[in-house]
């Protein structure tokens, strides 16, 4: 068999592209200067030795949650992020230039921001047609005359570049309105610098922290707080965004609470955050949510993403939203045309770079040359408002192209056309193919923040990758990923951290005083959802480890499994007119069947969804847990014994959720919840479950306590401190009333009795609910009416105390949802069991 070739041959074979600028060799035959370290790195590594970085690379992103949701992909909305493992490189001198070019065009587009949504002077001149303007969806009409805080409308930017076969690069596209891709560079850039230590210090490569300070300590500065500490959040849609790892991601890095509109109240024209302690103001939102969305109350009416009132609050003065609201108007590309003389007006200089040429079919000039030259023309719309993917005039023949032609002529303010770029080539590595080295189109986007000096550009970029050999359009919708950006600098990087040089003692006051209510609401629901996947994959695991066995002990234990099911609502009974279903389907379904309400994995998804929310709150280790917590599942088990393995696993992952909880977690407000989480759901399926051998008839009894020891983890202890077959007086006695076992019911509401005091601090409210009904059914229990035969009655008393429990705990729970994550309630409660 031959050996691999070497890196050294592959890169000797590598081929480039005729008529395209090739990014290694800088268009010439050798490797450009300031790819040499890499080059240098990769001569000396085996390929083996790649592939295995590659696959690490995958696995990191993998491992650490980063995902870019694609609508409609047969993958899951979920994707896994897609970073190649060769950076793209640009030189030192040639950044200089590209970065002067953006910060100018940065310039110009805020100032176009300012005059089109005030005095409107570019439109009397003449410089931009009306049309252009008021006809597009992009405009925001309630925006106009608002001038936003420090007089600023673009905070943050993004620009499209594509190089040309000539070397030059093209303005694609501006990204005006909340752009994204600057998280998934910052990801990118610690994922691979890793992967190429030497490379990367070696060129040097400019880091990417100061630039996020810059960001950071911009967004501070220009908050309307006055004498307040300014508290500055990103906003986001929600985890359905294509992008939401990110936002978790930047809002963790720089350090923001991560919102979404439902945790933000207007109160007297000023934004509130709604937390644990009550109502906190806001003074800057860092949004990442389209300009319609962010408040129903005048821009869109059928919007739940965004805040009511929050233009109003914008107006007045008190918030900052960056980008100023209405500032998606410039991604518009019919644009592209106009920008050079706006330039010469608003700034007295030539546009350093240039758009690709367009032509807004608009004008009736334009639209003779586009249907005149379409072959050498790309067709796109002319706003956002407008679905279509764009169309290369060369590919149309036919019926097609005479249809499309009908629709411009029909609609021609709705058309742009762009010249067709053919876009440069970058290597990449495929791992695991017999030619691991080749090329693909790529193109650049590239960030830039507003500071008091101007705009500072991010010495980096998202470089974003063709999917396929010869694709022209590059998206990550289409399946498209991603490159590293290494910025060739002068000087090797200090290493840099967004922290705060000095705390103050204000600071160690104030860090617990911005907890969103929505956080504390989902680690309350995460305690419980993991409770119940717990209890649920045990309850399971005990009827399949039954199923097989045809004794008389079994059939009575399956039949008490059946009710205890029944009333976790794990399985649900038929109803009177139906027959039982037979009982190994029902219960592999409740084991794999997501669509099943009450089955372990419309838990682990509940719970999933939970954790989603808090992933800026969890650590990178529990991540990783929660991350794979669904995969066990992703076979469906088809027998009893590969539901075992299956359950054993979730079981596991379960156990460390719960040592995560006690010693992963600070003991703070957040803790509470999540404890009190558990406490509640275990209180009630604890209750439940010994409900049923209570309720079943005496000579039944006996065979339900083994499994009923075995669901509720207690069978160990009990075998160690009884020695002997398990009978109900001292199993009550070690699942009611025994607070030395953590699975006992006394156990909960002893530590309820302790965790909802520290919940009702924590909110602001001057008393907890109310656990006494509880601690006296407990206290009146006698089990000596449990001793011998004849406790009928006794059983009967205890299950109705059991059920009475049950209602407290759900009646504790509604209180805490209540006035504690609405802020509708008052704010004094006590809970009252009448």
């Amino acid at each position: 068999m031959s050996s691999p070739p070497s890196a050294q041959a592959l890169l000797a074979a590598y081929q480039t592209i005729p008529g395209r600028f090739d990014e290694l060799s800088g268009g010439g035959q050798q490797p450009a200067s300031h790819w040499r370290p890499l080059i240098q790195q990769l001569q000396r590594t085996p390929v083996e030795t790649l592939n295995q970085r590659a696959n690490s690379v995958a696995a990191a992103i993998a491992a650490d949650g980063v995902t870019y949701n694609i609508y409609d992909d047969p993958q899951g909305v979920s994707r896994p992020w897609e970073v190649d493992l060769l950076p793209l490189i640009i030189s030192a001198r040639e950044w200089q230039g590209l970065a002067a070019a953006i910060a100018q065009r940065a310039t110009l587009l805020d100032r176009v921001l300012a005059d089109l949504y005030g005095p409107q002077q570019l439109l009397e001149e003449g410089l931009l047609p009306p049309a252009l303007v008021y006809g597009q969806p992009g405009f925001q009409w309630p925006c106009h005359g608002v001038v936003p805080p420090g007089q600023r409308f673009l905070h943050f930017y993004a620009v499209d570049l594509a190089r040309s076969h000539d070397g030059n690069w093209w303005v694609i596209a501006d990204r005006t309105q909340a752009p994204s891709g600057a998280g998934y560079a910052l990801q990118n850039r610690q994922v691979i610098s890793r992967a190429f230590p030497a490379a990367y210090h070696n060129l040097p490569a400019h880091n990417l922290v100061d630039f996020f300070r810059g960001l950071q300590d911009h967004l501070s500065s220009e908050a309307p707080s006055g004498t307040e500490d300014p508290l500055c959040v990103l906003l986001t849609p929600g985890r359905y965004n294509e992008t939401y790892f990110e936002h978790v991601f930047l809002a963790r890095f720089l350090g923001f609470p991560l919102v979404e509109g439902q945790d933000l109240t207007v109160r007297d024209d000023a934004v509130y955050l709604k937390t644990l302690q009550g109502l906190q103001r806001v003074h800057v939102i860092f949004r990442r949510l389209d300009d319609s969305f962010c408040d129903p109350l005048e821009l869109r009416a059928d919007s739940v993403l965004g805040v009511p009132g929050l233009l109003a609050a914008v107006r007045a003065g008190k918030v900052l939203v960056a980008n100023a609201l209405g500032s998606g108007l410039l991604e518009s590309a019919a644009l592209f045309g106009f920008l050079p003389g706006i330039a010469e007006r608003l700034l007295g200089e030539k546009l350093a770079m240039p758009s690709v040429a367009t032509w807004w079919c608009g004008e009736a000039p334009a639209l003779a040359y586009v249907l005149k030259h379409l072959d050498d023309l790309v067709i796109k719309p002319a706003n956002a408002g407008i679905v279509m993917e764009p169309v290369f005039g060369y590919q149309l023949q036919g019926a097609k192209r005479t249809a499309l032609i009908e629709q411009i002529k029909a609609q021609p303010h709705a058309y742009v056309a762009q010249e067709w770029v053919r876009l440069s080539q970058a290597p990449i590595w495929r791992a695991d193919h017999d030619a691991p080295l080749t090329s693909r189109s790529i193109g650049l986007r590239v960030f830039a923040a507003a500071t008091d000096k101007g705009y500072a550009v991010m010495p980096g970029a998202l470089t974003r990758v063709a999917a396929r050999d010869g694709m022209e359009v590059i998206s990550m919708q289409r399946g498209g990923f991603s490159k590293d950006t290494w910025v060739q600098a002068h000087r090797p990087g200090r290493m840099a951290s967004l922290a705060k040089p000095q705390l103050t003692v204000k600071d160690l006051l104030n860090a617990q005083r911005d907890t969103p209510s929505r956080v504390g609401e989902n680690l309350f629901w995460m305690g419980r959802h993991t409770e119940r996947a717990e209890v649920t994959a045990r309850t399971l695991r005990a009827a399949f480890s039954r199923i097989a066995t045809n004794d008389e002990e079994s059939e009575d234990a399956l039949i008490g499994l059946r009710n205890a099911a029944y009333r976790l609502g794990v399985l649900h009974p038929p109803a009177d007119d139906e027959p039982e279903q037979a009982l190994q389907p029902s219960l592999l379904a409740a084991v794999t069947d997501a669509t099943q309400p009450g089955s372990l994995a419309f838990t682990l998804r509940a719970l999933a969804l939970n954790a989603e929310h808090l992933r800026d709150r969890l650590s990178v280790d529990n991540w990783h847990l929660l991350n794979r917590l669904e995969a066990p599942l992703g076979r469906a088990p088809d027998t009893p014994d590969r539901a075992i393995e299956v359950l054993n696993q979730v079981m596991l992952d379960c156990i460390s959720l719960a040592g995560f909880a006690m010693d992963d977690i600070t003991r703070d407000a957040d803790w509470c919840f999540l404890m009190v989480g558990r406490r509640l759901e275990r209180l009630v399926n604890l209750c439940g479950l010994i409900t049923v051998p209570l309720s079943a008839p005496p000579r039944h009894r006996e065979h339900m306590l083994e499994w009923l020891l075995e669901v509720t983890n207690s069978s160990i202890t009990y075998r160690t401190r009884y020695r002997r077959s398990p009978e109900l007086l001292p199993v009550l006695h070690l699942l009611v009333v025994d607070r030395s076992n953590p699975h006992a019911v006394a156990f909960q509401i002893e530590q309820l009795q302790q965790e909802l005091p520290e919940i009702a601090r924590a909110a602001g409210q001057l008393l907890p609910p109310d656990i006494s009904l509880p601690v006296q059914r407990l206290q009146r229990l006698d089990l000596r009416a449990f001793e011998g035969s004849g406790n009928e009655k006794a059983c009967e008393q205890l299950s109705s105390d059991l059920a009475e429990i049950i209602q407290v705990a759900y009646g504790i729970s509604d209180e805490i949802q209540r006035n504690c994550f609405s802020h509708t309630a008052s704010t004094q409660y006590h809970w009252n069991p009448a």
